[in-house]
């Protein structure tokens, strides 16, 4: 069976509204959410970056997932607006707090920064209107290669035809670069969300691993972020040991191996 997660859930400072949100996940078979904090600094007037609540001060009594047994998980998320490369600041104490990271550059340049360069886990497209730029295969394939995946809300497509028009256009023109690596996040059904794939030129498999395997690989490429690399200890049996004075291996895994989890 496959496990469905959706990792953006806006924040509300509205406890009943949030507990609501992450209760409607668990019933429509979402194993586990991402409660997205949005930081977006401007030069006229700075924000603080915010603090994640705790998720048993945020949520009384985590609900249990439809069809299955055990409570969902929450986890947090922290996503930077970037419109200057220096709004982005990964080492600060205030973004360790959060599980998952993710950035929606501005501009083009930014984008390419971005894609090449931000130890992140999630690159956000607002593709609800006309971008200022093109995307190229270059950077796209930088960030899939690092393990980054690409994300598309297409929560305002339906309920504006315009905006429903720049969202197919964008989310069609950005998956023909990055191979599905994608997620198609809002929340609804997971298998309403399967078949909206298809109008951003998603198969049927790539639509569910937006909403799958995906997202695991978004929390793989987190827990491998916040300790730089992970080691894998396999040791010989008895008798193989006999044969290879080695008597164990060691195998490390490189930035470049995370994509293949």
């Amino acid at each position: 069976m496959s496990v469905f997660m959706d990792l953006n859930v806006l924040f509300s400072a509205d406890r009943s509204r949030l507990q609501s949100l992450v209760e409607t996940a668990a019933h429509l078979g979402f194993s586990t959410v991402a409660i997205n904090y949005v930081y977006e600094s401007t030069t006229k007037m700075k924000q603080e970056v915010p603090s994640p609540v705790p998720i048993n001060e945020l949520i009384g009594q985590l609900p249990v997932v439809q069809g299955r047994s055990r409570p969902i998980k929450v986890l947090n998320r922290l996503t930077v607006v970037m419109s200057e490369a220096s709004h982005f600041r990964p080492n600060d104490a205030e973004y360790r707090a959060f599980d998952l990271l993710a950035v929606q550059p501005t501009t083009e340049k930014l984008f390419h920064t971005t894609c090449m360069l931000c130890d992140i886990d999630i690159i956000c497209i607002s593709v609800t209107e006309k971008l200022p730029f093109f995307f190229k295969r270059a950077p796209i394939n930088g960030a899939i290669d690092r393990g980054v995946m690409f994300e598309v809300s297409y929560a305002s497509a339906l309920r504006d035809s315009t905006m429903r028009r720049y969202t197919i256009t964008n989310a069609v023109c950005l998956m023909e670069s990055c191979k599905g690596k994608v997620g198609a996040l809002e929340l609804r059904g997971p298998y309403d969300i399967i078949n909206l794939g298809a109008l951003f030129g998603l198969s049927d498999a790539d639509s569910k691993e937006a909403v799958s395997s995906n997202c695991r690989a978004v929390l793989l490429h987190a827990e491998t972020r916040k300790t730089a690399s992970g080691i894998v200890y396999t040791r010989n049996s008895q008798q193989e040991a006999l044969q290879d004075c080695a008597g164990s291996r060691f195998f490390h895994i490189h930035e470049s191996d995370k994509k293949q989890h």
